[in-house]
């Protein structure tokens, strides 16, 4: 036979203080909560995926402390700068740099001795090179290109060929035969002479050689 029992008043009065409890609801994607979540953990809830992505504005950078630029007007007749020569005047053993019809500068330099005259006439600069190799003439030794005995220096323009030897401007390791008639032919500058004029030429600058 069953007997019923009381329960405790104690008991019943301890059951009724119980709050109900709420356990958040899982979906079965794991990375989506359906539940509310309390305040303390919504900076570590993970963002629901979705098939669209959320497009990003594009901002134009833009710099207070920078005045936007206004563009300068073009000219209505714009310069033109002129095409470089050189003139090399045998008798004054010099060559001059000009622009157009402007002198820009004049060097000294050493020409053809006799026998070995610079071929006189109006040429182009066909060769630039640096560290050029010298062979020798007559032995055909050859001189590496830097080597401080190099007669040709550090820098070569060679301006005329008749297709077996050639003519140029060059340096020299004996800067005291500039000035002089004292080459095969070639036309020796100051190394830092040579150098320069070789920043300002290109090849199919115009040569022309005077009496």
């Amino acid at each position: 036979m069953l007997k019923y029992l009381t329960r405790p008043a104690s008991l019943s009065l301890l059951l009724s203080l119980l709050a109900p409890v709420s356990i958040p609801q899982i979906s079965q994607a794991a990375d989506v909560i359906t539940s509310p979540l309390p305040a303390s953990s919504l900076e570590s809830a993970p963002t629901p995926k979705t098939s669209t992505p959320t497009p990003t504005p594009v901002l134009t950078p833009t710099s207070p402390s920078t005045p936007a630029l206004t563009p300068s007007p073009i000219p209505a007749n714009p310069s033109v700068e002129q095409p470089i020569r050189l003139e090399i005047s045998r008798s004054k053993r010099r060559v001059t740099l000009y622009q157009g019809d402007v002198a820009v500068k004049s060097y000294a330099i050493a020409v053809g001795k006799p026998g070995w005259e610079t071929p006189l006439g109006t040429w182009r600069v066909r060769q630039k090179l640096r560290n050029p190799i010298w062979i020798h003439p007559f032995t055909g030794e050859a001189v590496k290109g830097g080597d401080p005995e190099n007669p040709l220096g550090r820098h070569w323009i060679g301006f005329w060929t008749n297709g077996k030897n050639w003519i140029g401007f060059h340096g020299t390791p004996n800067p005291k035969s500039v000035g002089q008639a004292a080459s095969h032919g070639c036309v020796r500058m100051y190394n830092q002479d040579v150098e320069e004029i070789f920043q300002k030429v290109s090849l199919g600058t115009p040569v022309k050689v005077t009496p």
